[in-house]
């Protein structure tokens, strides 16, 4: 068995993680919980990209990209 340490936490937050984790035990539930935030973060990332790119830059990024594909060979 692995090794096991106390997260100190308000007792308030203790008690809503602990209804959002029903059955779970503790450390899947964070690590399913930190799982879902870098995605939601990642995903928030991309959008504020693609919201900034024109249909050029998007473009030129796929052109840049088959370019680079093309001339990248193992030989």
């Amino acid at each position: 068995m692995g090794k096991y340490a106390t997260i100190s936490v308000p007792v308030d937050v203790k008690k809503l993680l602990e209804k959002a984790k029903g059955r779970d035990e503790w450390g899947s539930f964070l690590l399913k919980l930190y799982a879902e935030v870098k995605r939601l973060k990642s995903k928030k990332a991309f959008e504020e990209l693609a919201n900034t790119l024109t249909g050029e830059d998007l473009k030129a990024i796929i052109e840049s990209s088959k370019e680079f594909r093309e001339r990248f060979a193992f030989r």
